[in-house]
């Protein structure tokens, strides 16, 4: 048998090249499943037996509303976390904008609600919350100017009248007691939707910035508000900061929730408020739970439409209703006019009586006054 050959490398063994390990070959890529697929295969310790859960599925499948019996237009129609008895959104009092994103209980397994509280009625707070500007000969002086100007220019202008009818400013209520429960009312409905008041559109960070409202972008133009009619706004706007606010009073409805009402005979043409909040883009509030967003500039790119969202900051524009513009009887109930005009090159959306409103009426107007696509069928 023939022996091994001896080496006759002097190399010392510290110098000899080392052999290296083969690296470990790649993992395996592991399979991963959606949580749709696990919930569908998952079972609880005490799930019903596969008759049973078949029954469950058949159930929800026929599952109808409450209230009007309907199982149609399921993708609208919820259930309570309770009981497990549906009901459409439009079926509610008040109605809901959208299917909530959390739990919801029905009427009968809901909590009790807590009473709305009340906002103190006292000068201080009211001032303090409307921030108004203080100083009785301040407010004297400006009373008698402007508005006495405002109402001799009009006199003067009969003839234009007749051609085109101008913005009427509002009367505000002479006894300051009744002005306070005005306020109060407003400033409850406001503490209570959790809104701090602002009487001018807001411009946060984040959101659309105020140089991007242009009016001139908006799809087809937009008119421009007329110098005399700019005034009357102006006045109106100087009597809310000395806390001279319209007629108006806030109550809460069970099937409307908060709505306005006139708390003194208001004549037709009359300014009643602008409609302001926070502007945004309309493709940031696609998916927004708040059911007041309105439309402040109609682009041609949809990416640039801004729109109002009074959901954190706003005023009494907030809570004045809608129609239901399907039905003659919900056309009838319109008194107030939703129009945007150019103010020096910025869109701005104005609420103006179409008709002469009485002490006591409540306020309504078309919340599809330009895409239609606001869903009112089922408005009160």
């Amino acid at each position: 048998m023939a022996r091994k050959a001896q080496s006759t490398s002097t190399t010392s063994p510290e110098l000899r090249r080392k052999r290296t390990a083969a690296p470990p070959p790649p993992p395996s890529p592991r399979r991963f499943c959606s949580i749709s697929d696990v919930m569908r295969r998952s079972q609880s310790v005490d799930a019903a037996p596969p008759i049973a859960r078949a029954i469950g599925r058949e159930a929800y499948e026929n599952m109808r509303c409450d209230v009007c019996g309907s199982g149609e237009r399921d993708e609208e129609l919820m259930l309570c976390d309770g009981c497990d008895r549906g009901r459409h959104i439009f079926c509610l009092r008040p109605i809901a904008s959208r299917v909530p994103s959390g739990p919801w209980f029905c009427p009968a397994c809901a909590p009790p609600s807590k009473p709305v509280k009340s906002f103190p009625m006292t000068q201080t707070k009211i001032v303090d919350f409307f921030r108004i500007q203080k100083g009785a000969e301040d407010v004297e002086a400006a009373k008698c100017g402007p508005f006495q100007d405002v109402r001799r220019r009009r006199k003067r202008s009969l003839v234009m009248q007749k051609k085109r009818r101008r913005i009427l400013p509002y009367v505000p209520t002479e006894d300051k007691v009744q002005r306070l429960k005005q306020m109060a009312s407003l400033a409850t409905a406001m503490t209570s939707s959790k809104m701090k008041f602002s009487n001018q559109l807001t411009y946060m960070p984040g959101m659309a910035r105020r140089s991007y409202n242009r009016a001139e972008q908006e799809k087809g133009g937009m008119q421009i508000l007329p110098k005399e009619d700019k005034e009357t706004i102006e006045l109106c706007r100087t009597m809310q900061k000395r806390g001279e606010c319209p007629p108006l009073l806030v109550v809460f409805d069970s099937r409307e929730g908060f709505t306005v009402q006139a708390d003194a005979d208001i004549k037709d043409m009359t300014f009643i408020t602008e409609y302001t909040g926070d502007v945004d883009y309309l493709k940031n509030r696609a998916n927004d739970d708040c059911d007041s967003i309105m439309t402040l500039l109609l682009t041609e790119d949809p990416t640039k439409r801004l729109v109002i969202c009074p959901d954190k900051r706003g005023n009494i524009s907030r809570f004045i209703n809608g129609i239901n513009n399907h039905t003659p009887d919900g056309k009838k109930k319109q008194n107030i006019k939703c129009v945007r005009y150019d103010i020096d090159g910025e869109s701005h959306v104005l609420l103006v009586a179409c008709r002469d409103i009485a002490c006591g009426e409540r306020l309504y107007y078309d919340y599809n006054g330009y895409e239609h696509e606001y869903p009112t069928h089922h408005f009160i």
